[in-house]
């Protein structure tokens, strides 16, 4: 993908980047959250280290990636859970292939051992997505949470690095 380009996501992202997360967010399928948190929120939930955006040959954001913890604990250092958000617009276009990619790389080179994800079964493209990119089912926590009233389930997917032992 010559025109686009992965970058480390920085403050002045914040408005393309709540932006895409409401967009997701607006689909129904994405998350239990209906709204977007304010930035300061946003920032505070995710680790500064591994967070990406995917930008055009213009520098519009097409999408973005970041991770947060799992837990405080020091056994869970290194595993993370991450979420992926990109563009309705460029969808298609192997931008979160691109994000995931990167930082699997870059998770990998901090010495993290697993990647966590939940998905809603009702995302296909999302689970495909984490498929080909090595990650594996471990279940389905069912009607785990209600969104908008209706019960959903949540597809538990994780991504062992086999770099490291």
């Amino acid at each position: 993908m010559a025109d686009i380009t992965i970058r480390p996501m920085r403050r002045d992202d914040e408005k393309p980047v709540l932006e895409i997360y409401q967009a997701g967010l607006d689909s129904g399928d994405a998350s239990f959250e209906t709204v977007a948190p304010a930035w300061t929120v946003f920032d505070a939930g995710r680790l500064p280290e591994h967070r990406y955006v995917a930008a055009d040959d213009g520098g519009t954001v097409l999408g973005w990636i970041a991770v947060s913890s799992v837990s405080t604990r020091v056994v869970y250092a290194g595993v993370v859970e991450h979420s992926v958000y990109v563009d309705p617009a460029a969808q298609g276009r192997g931008v979160a292939r691109l994000l995931l990619t990167t930082l699997i790389a870059a998770t990998e080179a901090a010495g993290i051992w697993t990647i966590q994800s939940g998905v809603f079964p009702e995302n296909t493209a999302s689970l495909t997505l984490h498929t080909r990119s090595g990650f594996r089912v471990v279940g389905t926590r069912e009607r785990v949470g209600r969104r908008h009233g209706r019960w959903r389930d949540v597809v538990l997917l994780e991504r062992r690095s086999p770099a490291i032992t």
